[in-house]
């Protein structure tokens, strides 16, 4: 889901400056990421905080399976005939 994903990854450095408006970043030869980009996209690097990083829940193992323990069911709707749930 987008609203999950982080939005900001790590910081990078600023290899080539191409005009005013446009940079070349540094990347590692693995990332498939074009490296020119505008700089409105660009912003001042910050620290995650402590409490923002979300961690995912450790996963219980139950008749040899990897599963999440479900503490309460808060809500249950169909997506598409399918069932998706909200847990705690």
């Amino acid at each position: 889901m987008k609203k999950l994903i982080e939005k900001f990854i790590r910081s990078y450095k600023i290899k080539k400056i191409i005009s005013e408006n446009r940079v070349q970043l540094e990347f590692l030869a693995l990332m498939k990421i074009h490296s020119v980009v505008n700089v409105s996209r660009i912003v001042l690097y910050q620290k995650q905080i402590k409490e923002q990083k979300k961690i995912p829940p450790l996963l219980v193992e139950i008749d040899r399976k990897k599963e999440y323990d479900v503490e309460k069911i808060l809500n249950r709707r169909d997506v598409r005939g399918k069932p998706k749930y909200l847990v705690r």
